[in-house]
């Protein structure tokens, strides 16, 4: 079978297609034919050798990815042969979904409902479980409160609005593009601002009657951390969940405001989390008001350009995935 391999970090210039041998699934595993692998900025990061935790090499990178299972392993039980299925390899075992197969921990793979297309469940696992947990888990947000996403035109940014929105939110959203904003709004947010303009700290002010957003879901700190302090509500909530770099900002934005400022990576999360997340990503699927936006499908080959355009793009419009 083809699949994605690394055999030194670097540049983009390092995934390569190669012809590996057809995996076989131990106890507890399945394999996957997949359909859609999703690209997410951490496999970029990791594939540049920058990242905290890094595989041994050689390895096929992606943690994401939906199609149908074609084997199952001794002690499995939960899915059978012909499954519809996404992957989202956290804890678990994951070959790696730049694949046209991929084996996983059963625990790491969940049932993908018709409604939802193999690229849409290839979105799922990091951009939705981050999400979650930044709204929910770290954000703690309540219906009524407004949440303000910093970059809402992404993968995670789509998914912050739509739980948002479900959940009984006021939300507001900022993108870099008329494209981009488009898209959000399209996605339920209430207000839509272009974070690149002069002034649109004052128009959330006045959007929120002064006072600020409550939650702030944050996808470049390093650049707008200062500000989201500067904007956030009394006794309210940062939640960063991208970062490329250092900065410096003063405490006292945090203390004057008695706010939280927190972040998180998702192989922090405990199992018990992870199987909360996957609850309410099933049950918004089924229900309809969860929906991926995929931005782009790339066949396998052309991963080095997805790789390219993650990370250079100068603004995010949905899900980028790759199709085996």
């Amino acid at each position: 079978m083809k699949a994605i391999r690394v055999r030194q970090f670097g540049d983009p210039s390092v995934l390569a297609v190669e012809d590996i041998d057809t995996l076989l699934p131990a106890a507890g595993q399945v394999r996957v034919r997949v359909a859609a692998a999703g690209v997410n900025p951490v496999e970029a990061y990791v594939r540049s050798g920058t990242y905290a935790r890094l595989p041994q090499l050689p390895y096929t990178p992606g943690a994401d990815g939906a199609g149908t299972v074609d084997a199952v392993g001794p002690n499995v039980t939960q899915f059978r042969e012909g499954d519809r299925v996404y992957i989202a390899a956290v804890h678990g075992y994951c070959s790696g979904t730049y694949a046209e197969q991929a084996i996983c921990d059963a625990t790491d793979v969940h049932p993908l409902s018709a409604n939802v297309s193999f690229a849409q469940g290839a979105a799922l696992g990091v951009p939705y479980v981050t999400a979650w947990r930044a709204v929910f888990d770290h954000g703690r947000a309540e219906p009524g409160q407004t949440l303000f996403v910093h970059g809402a035109s992404g993968g995670v940014g789509i998914a912050a609005v739509q739980f948002g929105r479900a959940f009984g939110l006021t939300v507001i959203g900022t993108a870099g593009s008329d494209k981009g904003r488009a898209l959000v709004t399209e996605q339920g947010a209430h207000h839509v601002l272009d974070h690149k303009a002069e002034g649109y700290r004052q128009q959330v002010a006045t959007l929120t009657d002064g006072t600020g957003p409550d939650l702030i879901v944050e996808m470049l700190a390093n650049v707008n951390l200062g500000v989201d302090l500067e904007m956030l509500a009394k006794y309210g909530r940062v939640v960063i969940v991208g970062n490329r770099g250092a900065l410096e900002f003063n405490p006292r934005l945090i203390m004057g405001k008695d706010a939280n400022v927190s972040g998180f990576t998702l192989p922090n999360a405990s199992p018990a989390t992870l199987a909360r997340a996957h609850a309410s990503i099933g049950a918004g699927l089924a229900a309809g008001t969860l929906r991926p936006v995929i931005g782009e499908e790339r066949p396998l080959a052309e991963a080095r350009t997805a790789h390219e355009q993650l990370m250079t793009a100068g603004s995010a419009y949905g899900k980028i995935v790759l199709v085996p």
